[in-house]
């Protein structure tokens, strides 16, 4: 019955809150339950007669698990070291200098070839001063043929080893136009056995024009530059030369020096090109033949040397310096160049 609006109050509901109860030991027992789970989960093995459940503090110390059946043993397989990567050692270098027209004809392969060669010498800048390219120097001795340089470079860009040689200071040409560049006598400029004129290495001008020519021809894609008569003359009657700024008997190696560090320096930027030297017996020896070049100089700046070796005479060993015989004629042993 209902007094003033309200309803008579009968108390709590016992049902109710049983009900409240038994949620919350369900909850709890589900809560210890996903607890349970997560800490035994390393210790539930699953097998073939079913789950097995091994916690660490009921087993015997000392004592391991068995391994889990029909599975193979993990074997560890060690690779065995990779072979060292010491360098093959150098095929004998046999160099055949070839005519000019072998730079365009495609014939270079085929010449080296039949004469027993590895590699195609061609002539650069002859003693005449002429330059078997076309050069971006100021002087008027380049190459006159149309394409000339594009040739070489598809040469060179093929797998045929390839060798420019130069006549570095023995140059018919610079003293003919300009005296102040050649070395002189009383009587004028001085000229060797076969009447030819030398530049001096002691002319700035001149040191730095020869390197010039060997950085245009490294550009070309050559493999080597060949230098040859790379000093002052050993040849012709050396004792009429005059003793003057251009030949200084007591600053020859002092200038030749000058000269390989210009070099270096044009070089820099084509460091896969070798640079070799043409030098005498005497200076391999250790002892001087007058160019101004001696073994030191030669094991600090140059790659490799050749040699013409006298009837008798044997070539030394000397670490760390290629050594080139030149011959008459290719062999089918060894190492040698045929510049002639």
């Amino acid at each position: 019955m209902r007094r003033y609006g309200y309803d008579p109050y009968h108390g709590r509901s016992r049902g109710r809150t049983a009900l409240k109860i038994l949620i919350g030991v369900l909850l709890c027992l589900l809560v210890l339950a996903v607890a349970a789970l997560l800490f035994l989960e390393p210790y539930i093995h699953y097998t073939s007669d079913g789950v097995r459940v091994e916690l660490p503090f009921f087993q015997g110390k000392g004592e391991e698990p068995d391994p889990p059946e029909d599975t193979t043993p993990l074997q560890l397989t060690t690779p065995s070291p990779s072979p060292t990567n010491t360098p093959e050692p150098e095929a004998d270098f046999r160099g055949v200098l070839l005519p000019a027209a072998a730079l365009t004809d495609g014939t270079a392969q085929s010449q080296v070839d039949s004469n027993g060669g590895t590699a195609a010498i061609f002539s650069m800048k002859g003693t005449d001063g002429a330059l078997g390219y076309q050069s971006q120097t100021t002087l008027d001795t380049s190459s006159e043929q149309e394409g000339i340089n594009e040739a070489i470079q598809t040469l060179n860009g093929g797998e045929l080893y390839t060798v420019a040689w130069l006549s570095c200071f023995r140059d018919n040409t610079l003293p003919w136009n300009n005296r102040a560049l050649g070395i002189h006598s009383n009587s004028g400029n001085w000229r060797d056995d076969e009447s030819i004129r030398w530049s001096s290495p002691a002319v700035e001008s001149v040191r730095t024009y020869v390197a010039q020519v060997c950085g245009e021809l490294a550009g070309l894609g050559f493999d080597e530059l060949l230098l040859d008569n790379c000093g002052f003359p050993t040849r012709g009657t050396v004792s009429y030369i005059k003793s003057d700024s251009n030949y200084d008997p007591d600053t020859l190696t002092q200038t030749m020096e000058t000269f390989f560090q210009t070099l270096d320096q044009t070089m820099e930027q084509y460091p896969a090109v070798k640079v070799s030297v043409v030098t005498s017996l005497s200076v391999l020896n250790g002892g001087s033949d007058g160019s101004g070049l001696t073994l030191d100089l030669l094991k600090q700046y140059a790659d490799k040397v050749y040699v013409q070796v006298p009837e008798g005479e044997t070539i030394p060993t000397i670490e760390g310096l290629e050594i080139v015989p030149i011959v008459a004629q290719g062999t089918d042993t060894g190492s040698w160049a045929v510049l002639s």
